[in-house]
Formats: structure tokens, C-alpha cells, sequence
């Protein structure tokens, strides 16, 4: 055993062993760029490369005018429903309301509840939605970000200013677009390079 010891303590030994570790790390680092270029050349599928060469697979909508309903809930108990401020304003007399309409919608704070009173008429207990009518440009509220939507401007992600003018739990009704707009409707950042999904 001391024979044993005493030999890999020599200056050949260590030799020997610096040589071969270092052999060994040359040899990895040949197979890994090897194998690197023959993925390369075999054109296996790589997002990453695909995006950037060939754009980001994305989900868009081209904007045409049109015309559209917004759906604002009500929960309506005996022909009447209560609704905060905020929401108000986008509730008036003679609006559709399921098989009914609304036939007065309070502009003075209910003091016991603290809530506007909207009055129907014809309308079944239960969770109903007063429609709006209207035409412009409608875009799900999941394209727009912070004022903003991406449009497609020659192949890369460009955002737009809009603004809200009404909005329902999942669609918009903006200004701020035209005709013939691309609206992508997945997530991608400003300049990223793109490919329109149908």
C-alpha cells in the first residue's frame, strides 16, 4: 500500500494525470460543438431560432368597423337593481335588458345602500345583462395593455395608443384604430418579429 502511495506522489504520476484531465476536457468540448453543428445542419426544430428567424407564431384580428353589442350584468330582484357609480354611466332608459328594458336609472345615490336604483321592466329575477348597441372597433380586452394594443406593421410587433370608450367583462370598444389594422391578440413584446397565425 505505501509502495502504491508513494507512486502517485511523483512527479510523473501527477503528469500522467494533468494530461490525461485535460485530454478528457478537450475531447468534450470537440463532441459538444460537434453535436451542436450536427443539430444545426439536421435542422432540428428550435423555437427560439424559428422566432427569430421566421417570426413568433401570433393570433391576430383585422379591424373592420362594425357593429357590436356590450353587455353590462345586472342583478335584477322584483324589476329593480342596484349598481355602484362607476358603472352607471353605462346603464339609460330604454336600454335591452334580456326581455325587458330599463325604464329609470336613479342619478342620486340610494342612502341606505349607497348604490344607484335602475328600474325594468319585464325583465326575470336573476343575473341579466343590459345590452349597448353601437358601431367601431371592438378588440377583447386581453389585447390591451396599459392604454395599448400591438398592431402588425410589415412583420413586427408595433404597439398603438387606443382608448377605451366602453368595455363589457371581455370586449372594448377603442378609438385609435382603422381599417385594415392588425390587432395581435397574443402576448409579444414591441419589435419582436412576427407571424400571423389563422
Amino acid at each position: 500500500m505505501e509502495k502504491i502511495i508513494t507512486h502517485l506522489k511523483t512527479e510523473k504520476f501527477k503528469r500522467v494525470l494533468y494530461w490525461g484531465l485535460a485530454i478528457v476536457i478537450f475531447g468534450w468540448c470537440v463532441f459538444r460543438f460537434t453535436a451542436i453543428g450536427a443539430e444545426n445542419a439536421r435542422m432540428v426544430f428550435n423555437p427560439t431560432r424559428y422566432a427569430a428567424d421566421v417570426g413568433a407564431p401570433v393570433y391576430a384580428m383585422t379591424m373592420t368597423r362594425d357593429t357590436g353589442v356590450l353587455r353590462e350584468p345586472l342583478a335584477i330582484k322584483n324589476n329593480r337593481a342596484l349598481v355602484s357609480v362607476s358603472r352607471v354611466g353605462k346603464l339609460a332608459s330604454g336600454q335591452r335588458v334580456g326581455d325587458g328594458e330599463i325604464v329609470s336609472v336613479s342619478r342620486d345615490v340610494d342612502l341606505n345602500t349607497g348604490m344607484h336604483i335602475v328600474r325594468t321592466r319585464g325583465v326575470a329575477d336573476g343575473l341579466q345583462y343590459a345590452e349597448y348597441e353601437t358601431d367601431g372597433y371592438f378588440v377583447p380586452l386581453s389585447a390591451i395593455v396599459n392604454g395599448t394594443v400591438m398592431t402588425d406593421v410589415d412583420g413586427i410587433a408595433t404597439p398603438r395608443d387606443v382608448t377605451v370608450l366602453r368595455q363589457d367583462t371581455t370586449t372594448a370598444l377603442v378609438d385609435g384604430l382603422r381599417d385594415g389594422d392588425v390587432v395581435i391578440l397574443s402576448h409579444v413584446d414591441a419589435g419582436t418579429k412576427v407571424q400571423i397565425k389563422q
